[in-house]
């Protein structure tokens, strides 16, 4: 991103003079500013005219900021549209950060690019370049913006600490901890992989991807579903880099021709992270992906997930039963887990005795009996579900029905007295019950023992900082979308764009939120199942019973200003 030069004037220009030929304010207002912050002073307070200038509402920060890019003659750079190297980020510690009020923010040339709030602060400078080894460029931004990308880019050097799981641990702990010493050595892929776990901390990032390319090596975060480029590292640095993330994932690193998977897990900042690690052979070395768990996360509620106030009540209604099948659909990615998480948070109570079967186990909850597919001991989801049943379970939650015989299990437990929740990878809410189907559970034990299906997706939220309204025609917008949930009478709506600022990385988007789809298995829905009526004819009917489609539901959201018809369209065209 290209800066901006603020324009030419003597460095004797003082900043008012200079906001008054660039048209921002009037001498009047000038004389007004001078005399509020001479007696300002007078009374022992503190600040500098463009404060005082901003505090009568004469001009903004941004002028006023360009003006002292003006008067130091340096360009003026907006954070909003500058893309942060998070490696020249990493170069100033957090403390450093925060003292100098200083962000290096890329590179020009041999020169590191320093956004500073005052760039003629020649002591900073020199501390700066004294610091990080490189001659300075200082570039000036708004006070807010830079307080606002310290914090977001400048705590890329947190200590981490690696900590052994005995679920994940399986391998030689002082051979383990030999290798991670010895490996300290090679610093730069130290820190390389230090900046890659914080920062994709700091962005909630699902997964991380480090991908060699001829001439280059790639990092890319999955956040709120969708892949971004935030780093392209020196390829040099691809071989120690691997072989860091190896050896704290406890893999053999010598081994650099065949897949390889690795667990660890990882303390920052007092935060307790999983680190699922798979590598896999490419054409220019081995590709990494990272999958994060934050086990201090806080659990969902019900509540929080986004469904429409008539689906929670009848999916509350559907989980409450004392028996009975409750299945929660959609492809890898859409939150299905979280939505078991946050029912089973409700369910929890010293009556129930819950038992799970995962695999992984992404959360731990107290007071619940969590149990860890284990297939080389032996224990697979329909060996554990059968030892679940000799424990007195109340309640039985199924990380995923994936094959005959855990589907079988699964719906017989549900006949025989109780509540089973699992996941089940299909499009829509009545595909689960043909699905089912396919894995040779006989209809009329479908028909009997499913109590609901949940289908969802997920979409994500506009960032309510820096999203758009604007008016949109009903003729327009139906020429598109014919479906869109208008009201009766309604010839226009007000809905909103994602734009994209500091406080969303730029995205438009902060977060993500559920698109519900709930189809209730009422007698009519048992009889089309005994009948092995098509998917399609079963939702035709489920829609004039009530159901919200997963379209609708997402359209509602577009409506409610929560995200935008481009995101809507992606997750469910």
């Amino acid at each position: 991103m290209e800066t901006q030069r603020a324009g030419l004037s003597s460095k004797r220009d003082s900043i008012g003079e200079i906001l008054i030929t660039n048209g921002d304010i009037t001498r009047e207002q000038l004389e007004e500013a001078l005399e509020m912050h001479r007696k300002k002073v007078q009374k022992g307070g503190r600040g500098l005219l463009g404060q005082t200038l901003i505090e009568l509402g004469f001009t903004n920060e941004e002028a006023v900021t360009r003006a002292v890019a003006n008067q130091a003659n340096v360009d003026f750079v907006s954070l909003e549209d500058y893309e942060i190297d998070s490696t020249a980020a990493a170069l100033l510690d957090p403390d450093s950060a925060r003292r100098y009020h200083s962000l290096p923010i890329g590179y020009d040339n041999s020169r590191l690019v320093v956004a500073m709030m005052h760039p003629n602060d020649i002591v900073t400078i020199d501390d700066i370049r004294l610091i990080t080894g490189y001659e300075v460029k200082p570039v000036c931004v708004s006070d807010s913006e830079l307080k606002v990308a310290i914090e977001q880019y400048a705590r890329t050097s947190a200590d981490i600490e690696t900590s052994s799981d005995a679920d994940y641990e399986e391998r030689d702990e002082t051979h383990a901890t030999e290798d991670i010493q010895s490996s300290v050595g090679d610093k730069p892929a130290v820190q390389l992989a230090n900046l890659i776990f914080n920062q994709a901390i700091r962005n909630a990032a699902s997964d991380v991807h480090i991908e060699p390319q001829e001439k280059s090596l790639r990092v890319r975060f999955r956040i709120d579903g969708v892949l971004h480029e935030v780093m392209q590292p020196p390829v040099r640095l691809h071989a120690s880099l691997v072989s860091r993330i190896k050896v704290i994932a406890g893999m053999d690193i010598a081994n650099r021709r065949s897949p390889q998977d690795g667990r660890t897990t990882l303390k920052m900042d007092g935060r307790v992270i999983d680190f699922r690690v798979a590598a896999l052979p490419s054409a220019y070395g081995e590709k990494l992906t990272l999958r994060l768990l934050d086990r201090s996360a806080r659990l969902i509620t019900l509540p929080e997930l986004g469904f429409p106030e008539s689906q929670l009540k009848k999916f509350r209604d559907s989980i409450h039963l004392p028996y009975g099948c409750v299945l929660v659909t959609g492809p890898t990615g859409s939150g299905k887990s979280t939505t078991l998480y946050a029912a089973l948070s409700e369910l929890n109570s010293i009556e129930k005795n819950i038992i799970t079967v995962e695999d992984p186990i992404e959360y731990r909850m107290n007071g619940i009996n969590q149990v860890q597919v284990n297939p080389r001991a032996g224990l697979t989801f329909a060996t554990g579900l059968r030892s679940i049943l000799r424990n007195d379970p109340d309640i039985i939650m199924i990380g995923e029905i994936r094959d005959h015989e855990t589907a079988r299990i699964a719906i017989e437990s549900a006949l025989t007295g109780h509540l089973v929740l699992s996941t089940l990878h299909t499009n829509d809410s009545a595909g689960a019950l043909t699905r089912l189907g396919d894995m040779s559970i006989e209809p009329y034990l479908t028909a009997s023992s499913v109590n609901a299906v949940l289908a969802q997706r997920l979409v994500r939220v506009l960032c309510k900082q820096c999203r758009e309204p604007y008016t949109i025609s009903r003729e327009e917008l139906q020429k598109s979308i014919p479906d869109f949930p208008f009201k009766r009478d309604e010839k226009e709506i007000t809905i909103y764009k994602h734009v994209g600022c500091l406080r969303c990385s730029n995205t438009g988007y902060t977060g993500r939120v559920g698109v519900y789809e709930l189809l209730r298995v009422t007698d009519t829905i048992k009889e089309m199942t005994l009948k092995n009526s098509s998917a399609g004819e079963m939702a035709k009917v489920a829609v004039k019973e009530g159901m919200i489609t997963l379209r609708r539901d997402g359209f509602l959201k577009v409506r409610e200003g929560v995200t935008t018809i481009e995101e809507a369209l992606r997750v469910l065209a």
